[in-house]
């Protein structure tokens, strides 16, 4: 059986795809999870499935639309890959300042010619380095304030994207070790 976190995008934001916390998990039991347990109202789960992540993220999109009748983007990875993502933070490995650190999570890894022209559009102190299907991003002045968003990284790479700040990756870390 493997451990996997599933993040949704677009989640209880501004009022759009309300989701409780209880029909997510629910909803992660019926696409095969085990053990669910969610993470903060923005759509976290942390589960064990002997399904594949391929089959997970269908049903759980499909259950998704169904329910919400929206479309909504949902990333999954497994605790390894997730444990690679928490070692591999450049930012982090530097010493800089955890409140600034955030992980923008690509359904695909994206073409070298396009992290090329990405990291051409970082501006003020905004940092970004790409690693296989993440984008670790530095954002001193503020996550809020960036132009570094999911919805740029969407267009740049042509694939969905979630983000997460490094306190909620780290604790989705912790609670997948469980």
């Amino acid at each position: 059986m493997t451990t996997y976190i599933a993040m949704l995008r677009g989640i209880n934001v501004s009022g759009r795809n309300r989701l409780a916390m209880e029909d997510l998990r629910e909803l992660v039991a019926t696409a095969g999870g085990e053990d669910v347990r969610t993470y903060i109202q923005s759509g976290n789960a942390v589960f064990r499935s002997r399904s594949s992540a391929t089959a997970i993220v269908k049903a759980m999109e499909t259950g998704l639309e169904h329910s919400l009748g929206a479309k909504v983007p949902v990333l999954v990875r497994s605790k390894k890959e997730l444990d690679v993502v928490m070692k591999m933070n450049p930012f982090f490995l530097r010493g800089d300042e955890i409140t600034t650190l955030h992980v923008t999570f690509m359904g695909e890894v994206p073409a070298p010619a396009d992290v090329k022209a990405a990291r051409a559009k970082a501006v003020d102190a905004d940092e970004l380095q790409v690693i296989r299907r993440e984008v670790y991003l530095h954002c001193p002045n503020g996550y809020g304030n960036t132009k570094l968003t999911n919805a740029f990284f969407e267009k740049k790479f042509g694939s969905e994207a979630t983000t997460r700040n490094w306190k909620t990756v780290t604790t989705l870390a912790e609670m997948a070790q469980r």
